[in-house]
């Protein structure tokens, strides 16, 4: 009996479950966060299972599922019905809704895993997904949120609700800044864009995402110590006082680049790269979901041309109703995006200037040395991929959290310029004399090269974060090594099995 318990309670591998919420910008990060997990330890001691929404998926989803490795397997929860919302929901409203519509899939989906022989070990939601942790509460499994942005936004999607109860005016009338700890005071203009409106069903759905976030027995986010160093030493004095789960700094998660060949340059821009000088070159491009304007559109695309700089722009549709329209997708145009270019741009500005429609290999282009800038709507994602390419940023956040990201490049890091809030206009348009004035600054002005100096530091430390003793690396170890303490002997999960 004693030699035949030593065989049977051997450990087997720990299995993870990650659930991706909707969009190219959380999938892609969730997705490397499993490939580290399962790659832990050399690959034996951990398996994953990475789901995802049916619901405003996409040919790039399936793509990115398919290279995922083996040991990675995944499911996709069913649709559910969305047209009871309004024709102008905003986009978080339809991703929570998705969310919480699916719970019941989740739930069965959940029971089924924990009933097979690879059990479960963890839980870790996607930080769009809190709700699905009710869940894991109810099943009795190890729970994680990970938070595919930095910390700063964490700590505001948590203070949400304090927020809640203590003020009654639109936080843009707020009139003091507001302070998160350990972060940089924050104007409430430069809060979370779905908060902006307590009229608007995503406010209060804002407010409950803020209460279900806090059933995480622990937060894993995507950034790392010397980026937020600040904000991760006052959320740590948090979390002993029991106010918040623990936080684990295990970023940056970011694609490695490429090369410049096949796929990835379908449109020749980073061989033209090739033929510019270093760091002379402007890269634009608004994330997979940043939507302009049509008279933004052509005020930057004036700008670009009076700047004098070179200039390497994604163009993507126009929308003059939503700046997030991109974000599921632009299936819906059957057009050529540089269409709705000013006439003769793009014949003006060959060979100073490269517009490419819809994508562009980003990663790539960031690390190319010709790029000396980067044009960017604040995304976490394109923030971590200039920071760990040492490039500065020319800060044009649209929504989500990326007033607040520019607000942290801008006033504390150092690493980005921005348009002057007084050459703003009235209807929020950045004229084309600005747009030019801040091209030239950041590719050519002093400003620009101080900058520059700063995301070059940067890029150092990020490299060193996930070294063999980084900071980043030791807390995903150490994150990690907490959910093998949840596994169970093989001999549990054979009876289990059996049942």
């Amino acid at each position: 009996m004693g030699k035949e318990a030593a065989t049977t309670t051997k450990k087997r591998a720990a299995h993870v479950v990650l659930l991706a919420s909707p969009g190219t910008g959380h999938l892609l990060p969730v997705a490397e966060l499993a490939r580290r997990i399962v790659a832990h330890g050399g690959g034996a001691e951990y398996t994953a299972t990475l789901v995802t929404y049916t619901n405003f998926s996409s040919a790039f989803l399936y793509s990115t599922l398919a290279s995922l490795p083996p040991s990675v397997s995944t499911a996709v929860l069913p649709q559910v019905p969305l047209g009871d919302l309004p024709a102008d929901a905003r986009v978080e409203t339809r991703i929570f809704t998705v969310v919480k519509r699916a719970l019941p899939q989740l739930r069965d989906l959940l029971r089924s895993l924990l009933e097979s022989p690879s059990g479960v070990a963890a839980f870790v939601a996607d930080l769009l997904s809190p709700w699905a942790l009710q869940v894991a509460v109810e099943l009795g499994v190890p729970r994680y949120l990970f938070c595919t942005t930095n910390l700063m936004a964490l700590s505001c999607m948590l203070h949400v609700p304090e927020l809640d109860r203590t003020t009654t005016c639109e936080f843009r009338d707020l009139p003091e800044p507001v302070h998160l700890p350990g972060c940089v005071p924050l104007r409430g203009a430069d809060l979370l864009d779905p908060i902006q409106n307590r009229s608007d069903p995503a406010y209060r759905l804002m407010v409950e995402l803020g209460e279900n976030q806090r059933l995480a027995q622990g937060f894993i986010v995507n950034t790392f110590d010397a980026m937020e160093h600040e904000t991760l030493v006052a959320f740590k004095e948090l979390s002993d006082k029991g106010v918040y789960p623990p936080a684990y700094a295990v970023g940056p998660f970011v694609r490695p680049c490429s090369g410049s060949g096949g796929e990835a340059d379908k449109h020749g821009c980073v061989r033209w790269l090739d033929e510019q000088p270093d760091a002379s070159v402007l890269y634009v491009c608004l994330g997979s979901g940043g939507t302009l304007s049509n008279k933004q559109t052509t005020e930057l695309a004036a700008g670009l041309e009076a700047s004098g700089q070179r200039f390497l722009m994604v163009v993507r549709f126009p929308s003059d109703k939503d700046c997030s329209a991109s974000y599921f997708g632009t299936a819906e145009h059957g057009d050529d995006p540089l269409r709705y270019l000013p006439e003769g741009f793009v014949e003006r500005t060959r060979g100073v200037g490269f517009c490419v429609p819809l994508w562009a290999p980003q990663v790539e282009i960031l690390n190319h040395r010709s790029v000396g800038g980067f044009l960017s709507h604040c995304g976490w994602n394109s923030t971590l991929e200039a920071v760990t390419a040492g490039v500065p940023t020319l800060a044009w956040p649209l929504y989500a959290e990326q007033r607040m990201n520019d607000v942290m490049l801008s006033e504390r890091a150092g690493l980005a310029l921005r348009p002057s809030k007084g050459s703003i206009r009235d209807d929020g348009i950045v004229p084309r004399e600005e747009v030019a004035a801040v091209a030239r600054e950041l590719i050519a002005g002093h400003k620009g090269a101080a900058a520059r100096e700063k995301a070059r530091e940067l890029q150092k430390t990020a490299a060193k974060a996930w070294a063999p003793d980084g900071p980043s690396r030791r807390a995903f170890k150490a994150v990690v090594a907490k959910w093998k303490e949840h596994e169970l002997p093989l001999a549990c999960s054979a009876e289990a099995a059996e049942r």
